[in-house]
């Protein structure tokens, strides 16, 4: 097996570390006692924590964002499972084109999106609405669930389902309790990629919210336009948290390697 030499370990090690900074910084600074952004020297506080949850705004932009978020990613999820099965394993005229639809958003700027989803609600008189915002977050989210259940059909053994067809099982009965089963890593996978992406999407959401669905990257972008503190610091280092934990509970679950990298 090659191993990788030397300059190719220190070239990874300083694009591993060159990545992590800006999050190792932003994590200091929201525990520094001060009113700017400093990393703490001294002693270390919790103040900023404090004001984000007292901070009515950024709670109710959070509560957006976490609603937002799991329907978007729920939504993504059940329409990924029947349209991975049809492109996966059925020939049919449009084949092509239909993946191609669903894995567009990956190609499409997010500002030329928001840009055209703005003028479209405009369009039908549906701008302020949370459920157009829903949608909206459903497209940008849907190709990644979709290339990861397309990638764990792919990767199952067919001959369970084989047999139990054989046995006299009917074809939702099979899909239930074999197909779900084998794939559920990879349904799993893409929900949480699909909820961490559209809880942290920003580019687009800043044209489709409303002052009543403003999500918390679209709170933190405004924010951050009138005044810069350790506040900001704080809820960043929140979500990284959050990341980090809802990645940490599926790589305990299922295993990233297995999800992401389709090892087995």
């Amino acid at each position: 097996m090659d191993r990788n030499g030397p300059i190719a370990l220190v070239f990874h090690t300083l694009v591993v570390c060159f990545m992590l900074a800006p999050l190792v910084i932003i994590c200091l600074v929201a525990f520094t006692p001060d009113s700017t952004l400093t990393i703490p020297t001294t002693e270390f506080s919790l103040r900023w924590f404090k004001a984000v949850f007292v901070h009515p705004d950024f709670m109710a932009s959070f509560y957006n964002s976490l609603w937002l978020a799991t329907l978007a990613a729920t939504i993504a999820v059940l329409i990924s499972l029947p349209a991975g099965i049809a492109i996966s394993r059925y020939e049919f005229p449009g084949r092509g084109f239909l993946n191609g639809l669903f894995l567009s958003p990956l190609i499409i700027p997010h500002l030329v999106l928001g840009v055209a989803l703005l003028r479209l609600f405009t369009l039908i008189g549906a701008t302020g609405s949370f459920g157009w915002l829903v949608a909206s977050h459903v497209v940008v989210v849907t190709p990644y669930v979709l290339r990861l259940v397309m990638a764990a059909l792919t990767g199952i053994d067919r001959n369970a389902e084989q047999a139990a067809l054989t046995l006299g099982a009917g074809p939702l009965t099979v899909f239930r309790r074999i197909t779900v089963p084998m794939i559920l890593p990879g349904i799993t996978g893409g929900w949480l990629l699909a909820f961490i992406n559209s809880f942290d999407e920003l580019t687009m959401s800043i044209f489709v919210t409303s002052p009543q669905t403003v999500t918390l990257p679209v709170r933190m972008y405004m924010y951050a336009t009138e005044s810069i503190d350790p506040m900001m610091a704080a809820v960043s280092a929140l979500m990284i948290a959050l990341t980090g934990i809802a990645m940490l509970v599926l790589d305990r679950a299922f295993g990233l390697d297995r999800i992401l990298v389709g090892q087995k």
